[in-house]
């Protein structure tokens, strides 16, 4: 959809100033939402309609001193991050151990950010996914950080399931609106090429490796109340050089979340990814948010070019274009009661950049923040306007 600028518009135009809340809202939806006193005015309450919204920090070893610095800036104090011990001068401790955890916490609160979600845990490899010797081990170790985390106080680890072969894209500097820089997929490029050094792994053995690692993770998860939010594999296609994507559906998650039902088992809705299945946003939001099984949000836009579901070819778009009603997606997080981390994703690079972390760079971002802002405020004062 194109409209969701003009839908701001729309539905801003009757915004009021300020109005109490009551605490019989949207808490009671998901076990996760924190109570509000009834005293408590729109005003302070509805900051991000009540998300904390957060930046991703991928790049190297040491994080973009700008983006930190433009962070504080924007209050938006959230950071998502992997576990690197040399954040906090450690070179001799494993990930996964608590003073590797604690010292990168206290880095990152010395820098005034809150540490709030592990994306790409460290101990979750191709022996655990592919199914290899060692993957008892990984598990194990997966456990401890797991147990590290929540005695350090984070308590969201965002991982996926697409082992070798990640996050892929077939070009990183597609021409986009005003000659800003996207990312792009194309599956013919890639569907005629060769086999990894695993041969062809099937979904058969795929789900039986994710059936494996979830009945030894989420008794333990729940033990120590850590919210595990799995992603969708991106690009959402059949396979891959003969590696198969089975977290390519709405119905292969309901599936996994079946496996072992749990508070704790979730997901990360990465709004790309099930789009480009065929889903509408703000009902699949409404629908797994009242389950309480939505622990994490990747806040992205995207554009469809293939025509077929799930999506073959596609492009990343900046956060006001593209096939998703935004307005309707923040709508449906507030209406939930969501109160966690969400975080812009994939956002183009812009005029003067160069685009050395495609998807990650910093205008890009300071702009999809903006509109993330604008609309959870749109959001929250039509809801009591």
């Amino acid at each position: 959809m194109n409209n969701n600028r003009r839908t701001f518009i729309k539905k801003g135009a009757t915004l009021a100033a300020a109005w109490s809340i009551a605490s019989t809202s949207s808490a009671k939806l998901n076990p996760f939402v924190r109570h509000v006193k009834s005293t408590v005015q729109l005003s302070e309450f509805a900051k991000d309609a009540g998300m904390e919204m957060s930046n991703a920090y991928f790049a190297g070893i040491e994080p973009s001193r700008q983006l930190i610095a433009l962070a504080k800036q924007m209050n938006a104090f959230g950071a998502v991050a992997g576990i690197n011990p040399h954040l906090a001068g450690l070179t001799d401790v494993k990930p996964w151990e608590y003073k590797a955890i604690a010292g990168v916490k206290d880095a990152w609160k010395k820098e005034g950010l809150n540490y709030n979600v592990v994306e790409g845990p460290p101990s979750l490899g191709e022996k655990t996914k592919l199914g290899l010797a060692g993957r008892d081990e990984e598990i194990e170790n997966f456990i401890t950080f797991m147990r590290n985390l929540k005695k350090a106080g984070v308590d969201v680890i965002c991982y996926n399931w697409m082992p070798v072969i990640s996050w892929m894209r077939t070009k990183m500097d597609s021409p986009g609106r005003g000659g800003a820089l996207v990312t792009a997929f194309d599956y013919d490029e890639v569907k005629n090429k060769p086999l990894t050094q695993y041969g062809e792994v099937s979904k058969e053995m795929m789900w039986k490796n994710l059936e494996y690692f979830l009945k030894a993770v989420v008794p333990e998860a729940e033990k120590v109340e850590m919210k595990l939010a799995l992603h969708p594999d991106d690009p959402q296609v059949d396979s891959i050089q003969g590696i198969s994507r089975i977290m390519n559906t709405v119905e292969s998650f309901d599936r996994m979340l079946n496996i072992v039902p749990s508070d704790f088992n979730g997901v990360t809705m990465c709004q790309g990814n099930f789009s480009l299945m065929g889903v509408n946003i703000p009902d699949l939001v409404r629908r797994w948010g009242k389950a309480g099984k939505i622990h994490f949000v990747h806040f992205r836009n995207v554009q469809d070019l293939s025509g077929v579901l799930p999506s073959t070819k596609f492009t990343e778009t900046f956060h006001d274009e593209g096939q998703i009603d935004m307005y309707e997606a923040m709508k449906a997080y507030y209406d939930i009661g969501f109160k966690g981390a969400i975080r812009p994703d994939h956002v183009p690079t812009m005029a003067g950049e160069e685009n050395t972390r495609p998807g990650y760079m910093t205008l890009g971002n300071l702009f999809a923040i903006g509109y993330m802002r604008g609309l959870a405020e749109a959001v929250v004062k039509n809801a009591h306007g």
